[in-house]
C-alpha cells in the first residue's frame, strides 16, 4: 500500500490524527469545528498559555462557542500542546500562523518558515501539509516545499504532500461560519488533491478544487483586494463629498436601488483587520519580481494609508469650528474595534487616529465594551473608560458603530460629535459626518 493509499484509508475509517498550527483567529475556529466532526485534533500552540487554556476550555475566540470549545475538550477530540515534537502523531498537519509584513511593507515570512522547520524536523512519511495562512501567490511551491524537503529529508509527491487553501474568516458574521463558508483548496498533485479534499470535506460544506497552490493563493489575494480597491474609491468620494455638502450614506442608499451593475461599499475612517489592509502589500512583493506594477491597487492603498490622518483633520477641523484647538482637548473615542460587535482591534484605523490625536497634544481617552486595553503602533497604552465619560468630552469620535452604541443617547450627553460611521442619523450642528 502506498503513502497516499494509506492516509486515505485512515481518513474513510476516520482514524488520522490532524495538526493545527497556530490556535488563533483561523486556527481555534477550524480546530473545533474538524473536531465537532469527530476528527482528531492536536493544536499546536507557541503560546502555552495559550495551550493551557483550550485545554482547560477556556474560550479566547469570539467565533467560537463557548460550550463547543468545552464539549470537544471533554470528548478527546482536541488537545492542544507546545510540544512541536508531538507533529509525529499527525497524519496531516494544516498551518494557521500570522503573516504580518514588516517596517518595510514586505510579507514576514518567521511564522511560516519556522512553521515548516518544526513540521520537516518532526512529521512521518504519508504527511499532507497545507497552508491556509494568507500570503503572496507561489510560496507553498517555491517558499514551503524547498524548507520541508531540506529539514526532512523527504520528497514531496512520494512522502509527503502540499497544498494551499485560503482562510475565510469574518469575526462577528453570523451567517457564515468555518463550516458553512465555502472553501478553496489546490494542491501541487493529484494525491495531494484527493488526500486535502477528503479531509476538508468531513468539516467544510463546500470545498471548491482549483489547479494549484498559486490559483488559490491568487483567489485570497483577489477576494481582498477587490474590496480594497472599492472601499478606497468610496473613502474617496465622500471625502468630496463632504466639501461639496453632500449626503454621501443616501447617495449610497439611492445607488444600490439599482437592480443590477451597481454593489453598495461604505465609507469609513480606514480598512482594519488583518487581511484587507495588509494583501495588497503581498500582491506588491511578488508582482515587482515579474517586474509588473500595480499602479491601481497602489493607488487604493495609499488612499487607505490617508484615512486616519483625513479623519484626525476632520477632528481638528470640528474643534476649530467650536472654537477649540485639538491641543489640550479632552477626546473621547467611541470604539476601537475594527469592525462593529467584535473583540479584534488589528489594524483598526480607530488606533492609528488616536495616535495622530495625542502627538497633536490631544487628551485621548476611548470606550469599548468588547476590548479593555490597547496599545498603539506608537506605544500608547490606554485602558477603556466609562462610557459616562461622553458627557465630559470637549469632542466624541465614533470610530466603531457597535449596537450597543445609542445614536440618541450619545447626542443628548455630547457637546460635539465626528461621526466617522454613520451611527448619527439626525441632523444638528455638534454632529460633523465623514
Amino acid at each position: 500500500m502506498s503513502n497516499a493509499e494509506d492516509i486515505l484509508k485512515k481518513i474513510e475509517n476516520n482514524k488520522e490524527v490532524v495538526g493545527i498550527l497556530g490556535l488563533g483567529y483561523v486556527g481555534l475556529p477550524l480546530a473545533v469545528t474538524f473536531a465537532k466532526k469527530n476528527v482528531n485534533i492536536i493544536g499546536f500552540e507557541k503560546s502555552q498559555i495559550k495551550a493551557d487554556k483550550v485545554n482547560k476550555g477556556e474560550n479566547y475566540i469570539g467565533d467560537v462557542a463557548d460550550n463547543d470549545l468545552k464539549n470537544v475538550i471533554a470528548s478527546g477530540k482536541l488537545s492542544a500542546t507546545s510540544d512541536f515534537a508531538r507533529i509525529s502523531e499527525c497524519d496531516a498537519v494544516i498551518i494557521c500562523v500570522p503573516t504580518p509584513l514588516d517596517r518595510f511593507k514586505k510579507p514576514d515570512m518567521r511564522y511560516i518558515e519556522s512553521a515548516c522547520i518544526e513540521i520537516g524536523r518532526n512529521m512521518k512519511k504519508g504527511t499532507f501539509i497545507c497552508l491556509e495562512s494568507t500570503t503572496y501567490p507561489t510560496t507553498t511551491e517555491d517558499f514551503m516545499l524547498p524548507v520541508i524537503e531540506k529539514e526532512s529529508g523527504l520528497k514531496h509527491g512520494e512522502d509527503f504532500w502540499l497544498a494551499f487553501s485560503p482562510e475565510r474568516v469574518d469575526p462577528g458574521n453570523t451567517a457564515y461560519k468555518t463550516e458553512n463558508t465555502p472553501k478553496v483548496f489546490g494542491a501541487m498533485t493529484d494525491d495531494g488533491m484527493k488526500i486535502g479534499m477528503a479531509i476538508y470535506k468531513k468539516a467544510i460544506h463546500e470545498v471548491y478544487p482549483v489547479s494549484s497552490p498559486r490559483v488559490a493563493e491568487m483567489v485570497k489575494i483577489l477576494e481582498n483586494t477587490y474590496r480594497l480597491i472599492n472601499i478606497s474609491m468610496i473613502n474617496e468620494i465622500a471625502l468630496l463629498c463632504g466639501k461639496m455638502d453632500i449626503d454621501i450614506w443616501e447617495v449610497i442608499d439611492a445607488a444600490k436601488t439599482k437592480p443590477y451593475g451597481f454593489q453598495a461599499f461604505y465609507p469609513g475612517p480606514g480598512i482594519g483587520g488583518h487581511c484587507i489592509p495588509l494583501d495588497p502589500f503581498y500582491l506588491e512583493y511578488i508582482a515587482k519580481q515579474y517586474q509588473f506594477d500595480l499602479s491601481m491597487i497602489h493607488t487604493a492603498g495609499h488612499i487607505d494609508m490617508m484615512m486616519p490622518h483625513r479623519m484626525t483633520i476632520k477632528i481638528q477641523s470640528a474643534l476649530n469650528r467650536h472654537k477649540k484647538s485639538i491641543n489640550g482637548s479632552k477626546i473621547l473615542f467611541l470604539g476601537v474595534a475594527y469592525k462593529p460587535d467584535i473583540d479584534d482591534e488589528r489594524e483598526s484605523p480607530a488606533l492609528k487616529i488616536m495616535d495622530e490625536v495625542q502627538n497633536k497634544g490631544g487628551l485621548v481617552m476611548y470606550h469599548d465594551p468588547y476590548i479593555p486595553q490597547v496599545k498603539t503602533e506608537d506605544g500608547h497604552e490606554y485602558k477603556s473608560v466609562s462610557y459616562d465619560e461622553i458627557m465630559i468630552s470637549d469632542c466624541v469620535v465614533i470610530c466603531t458603530n457597535h449596537k450597543s452604541f445609542n445614536a440618541e443617547d450619545i447626542v443628548s450627553k455630547s457637546k460635539l460629535i465626528v461621526d466617522l460611521r454613520n451611527l448619527i442619523k439626525v441632523k444638528s450642528d455638534k454632529v460633523y459626518k465623514l
